[in-house]
Formats: structure tokens, sequence, C-alpha cells
């Protein structure tokens, strides 16, 4: 009775042991057929290891760029972030300093003048505090990448090319240009005839 239970263990024993005859005549079959190497085989080897290797290498800088260049763009998408908000709030800002200008020349809005005063102060710190720099104007050299030159007339006090007047506040984010200021530029001493 217990034949049965020795018979299934000795068929099992006698396949694995096949197996394993079988997968040793298969490595001796391979062994067999390697072949013989030459010198001339094996500088050609090695030429193209080393032709590997460099093109690894190559490889390994092209990647290194690739991610001081990702980081990079990803640092500077950080940085201007804000450009959309800031951009919305500059609106506010030029409304504020216009209401302040206009209480100014009313003799009854001292009230007024004090609380717009107050909230653009406020606004123009906050924009300070992201980085966002108004441009100064009036008195500088005309630059085309900060200015824009609205108008341009004689003036006995500016020299050529100098902003003599500012219309609307220009600002930059870091060092990036939001809005450019609108500006009257100087041609210089008007010509007499």
């Amino acid at each position: 009775m217990n034949t049965e239970p020795q018979q299934e263990q000795n068929s099992t024993d006698a396949a694995e042991a096949d197996q394993i005859a079988e997968e040793l005549l298969q490595a001796t079959a391979a062994t067999d057929e390697v072949e013989v190497v030459d010198e001339d085989s094996v500088e050609s080897l090695k030429s193209k290891l080393s032709e590997m290797e460099k093109l690894a290498l190559r490889y390994q800088a092209d990647l290194d760029n690739f991610r001081k260049r990702t980081r990079s763009q990803t640092n500077e998408q950080i940085k201007y972030a804000a450009m959309p908000l800031l951009t919305e709030l500059l609106e506010s800002v030029d409304n504020l300093n216009r209401a302040t200008e206009a209480a100014q020349t009313e003799s009854e809005g001292s009230g007024l003048l004090q609380g717009v005063t107050m909230v653009a102060t406020q606004l123009q710190g906050l924009l300070e505090k992201n980085g966002c720099q108004v441009i100064e104007s009036v008195g500088q050299p005309f630059d085309p990448n900060c200015h824009q030159a609205v108008q341009m007339q004689p003036s006995e006090e500016h020299p050529a090319n100098t902003v003599m007047h500012e219309i609307r506040t220009g600002y930059k984010l870091h060092d990036r240009v939001i809005r450019p200021a609108q500006v009257f530029v100087s041609t210089g001493p008007a010509e007499s005839e």
C-alpha cells in the first residue's frame, strides 16, 4: 500500500535527474562551440569597447546638461510665476495713485487722501516684497527695453534722448520688464530760427 507514494517519489526524482543531465549536455556542447580568439579580434573588441565607453560618457554629459537645463527652466518658471497676478495688480496701483493725486488738489479730501495713500503704500510694499520694482524714468536716458516713448518734444532742461515726463509708471519683476513706462522723451533744446 505504501508503494504508490514511493513510486511517485521515484518518478519525480528520475524526472529531475533527466533534466539535470540534459542541462549538463547543453553546457558541455556550448563549451565545445567556444571559438579560439586571435589577437586581432581582441584588439578589435578593445577598440569597440573604447568607442562604447566614449559614447557612454557623451550620453552621460548630455543627460547632465539636460538636467541642468531643466532645473534652470523650472527655477525661472517659479521665479516669474507671480507675473500674471502682479500685472493685474498694477492697474489697481495706477488707479490708487490717480485718486491720491486728485485728492491732493481738493482741500476737503484730507481723510480720503490719507486712506488712499495708506492703501497705495501697502500695495507698493507688497509689490516690492514679491520682487516687483518701479522703473525709474524721469531724468534717465531713454531705454527702449524699459520705456515706451509716447511723444518726443524739445526741452531746455533735459538733453536729447532723456526721459522728461512719465505718463504711466513702468514695473520690473526681478530683471524682466512687466510693463514699460510710458514717457515723453526730450529732443534737446529747441532750435531757434
